[in-house]
């Protein structure tokens, strides 16, 4: 090798030496900068909430607490439905059971007569409303006795007329229960689409889509229609059930002016029909 040669080496290796420094140095630089760019997504501002704290307390209390005023007043209305509903049913249901028992007694014994003018002597009997319009008709009709089909006509209308109103003074408060059922789950359904409006407000307001501080809105606006819910389930079912144990009522009245009607033909076929004569 020639001297120039020897030189040329030692002047090159120093040199090399040099530029591997330099891209360590470069390369190090540039591996922080990509880090720290990594970083910034994760970088939470000390304002924001912690991902997993949740801002309302979830519980029906706490919902009901703080939603909207216009929700919670949907939920109080819808509560105080379900209080109707329920005292209506139990006070159905006790007027119910006592007339059926009283009704079954007075079908037992009627049957159990062999003419109209027998009621007379039994107190509790004759006071029952459909013997009081058999007997009012017979003394109406005392001098057209010989008409039978039309005196029984003219009982049978009043038979009719008895068995209506008593239905309408039995349903009185039950159609409550239809009206409730009927519009319940859509107020529910109102308290809820107000409250997930509202939701959607606050999410524009916060610019977050973070589930944490959006989700307890949208919870305390269905809460509205579970309470709607829960207040038009029952309501349609105890409709329902005082819906058939009025029908079967009105059939028990139905047949005590069966019997009623049997007595009147007979005692007006025998010619014997009990006629109070007027004052």
């Amino acid at each position: 090798m020639s001297s120039a040669e020897v030189s040329s080496a030692g002047n090159f290796l120093p040199a090399a030496v040099e530029v591997a420094k330099g891209g360590r140095k470069l390369a190090a630089r540039l591996a922080g900068s990509l880090a720290g760019f990594a970083l910034l997504p994760l970088s939470v501002p000390a304002s924001a909430s912690p991902v997993g704290a949740i801002p309302h307390s979830l519980s029906v209390g706490g919902m009901f607490l703080q939603a909207d005023w216009i929700v919670k007043l949907v939920m109080i209305g819808l509560l105080l439905a379900s209080v109707a509903t329920w005292t209506v049913f139990f006070a159905k249901s006790a007027q119910l059971r006592r007339l059926g028992a009283v009704q079954r007694e007075v079908t037992a014994a009627v049957s159990a007569l062999r003419s109209l003018g027998e009621a007379r002597g039994q107190g509790a009997l004759a006071d029952h409303p459909l013997v009081r319009e058999a007997q009012a008709e017979l003394d109406l009709s005392a001098d057209a006795l010989g008409d039978g089909e039309g005196i029984k006509e003219r009982v049978v209308s009043r038979f009719e007329r008895f068995e209506a109103a008593e239905a309408r003074r039995l349903t009185a408060g039950v159609n409550v229960l239809a009206t409730i059922g009927a519009t319940a789950p859509f107020v529910g359904l109102f308290g809820t689409v107000w409250g997930i409006m509202n939701s959607f407000v606050g999410i524009a307001e916060k610019q977050t889509t973070n589930l944490a501080v959006v989700a307890p809105g949208i919870a305390e606006a269905l809460l509205a229609t579970a309470t709607g819910l829960v207040a038009a389930i029952p309501a349609v079912v105890i409709y329902n059930h005082f819906s058939r144990q009025i029908a079967a009522h009105r059939a028990a009245i139905a047949d005590t002016s069966a019997a009623l009607l049997r007595l009147v033909s007979r005692d007006l076929s025998r010619g014997t029909a009990p006629v109070r004569k007027a004052a």
